[in-house]
């Protein structure tokens, strides 16, 4: 998929990524009621579900979690992956869209309206800030790192061939503000 070299190429890559999450309808709701009876979000949980973080609140549990994992057909570094954040309410769905490459990981994902695009560094050092987005990385790129902490898996990701000295960054794209 980057068939364009520097910096033009890594935004026309991330432009086609980009469609694709658009189509895949990001941030969906999802709670399930049947002949009348609401479910509890954790009944709900697809059988794949790798847990990335799970905690509780005086509401009651708070879990983040993945699952669904689909190779891009068009680009043999790119996955997409089902975002589950569960609440005692309810579970809200978004699709990540990830790319694998050693040189230009990335997490693409929504907040709101707006677009995150994360450019992450596999074997690079892993803050607070940064970990949900590696473990989304590591459970998309590498499934059987899924549930891992990322910062255990710095020597496996130089083995893979990551330098861990790239540069994280985020930029952030509005949405229709209509």
């Amino acid at each position: 998929m980057l068939p364009f070299s520097g910096a033009m190429g890594r935004r026309i890559a991330l432009l086609s990524l980009l469609l694709g999450s658009a189509a895949l309808g990001l941030g969906a709701r999802a709670q399930e009621v049947r002949d009348g009876v609401f479910f509890k979000p954790s009944e709900q949980r697809p059988a794949d579900l790798v847990v990335l973080r799970e905690w509780g609140t005086i509401e009651g549990m708070h879990l983040i979690g993945v699952h669904g994992v689909k190779p891009d057909p068009g680009d043999a570094t790119a996955r997409s992956i089902v975002v589950w954040v569960e609440s005692p309410t309810g579970v809200e769905l978004a699709v990540d869209n990830l790319r694998c490459s050693a040189s230009a990981p990335m997490r693409l994902t929504k907040r709101g309206n707006a677009l995150l695009i994360k450019e992450l560094n596999p074997g690079g050092q892993v803050t607070e800030a940064n970990r949900m987005d590696h473990k989304i990385w590591w459970a998309a790129c590498f499934p059987d790192q899924a549930g891992k902490d990322p910062a255990t898996l710095q020597a496996l990701a130089r083995q893979l061939g990551y330098s861990g000295q790239l540069i994280e960054q985020q930029q952030v794209l509005p949405g229709n503000p209509r």
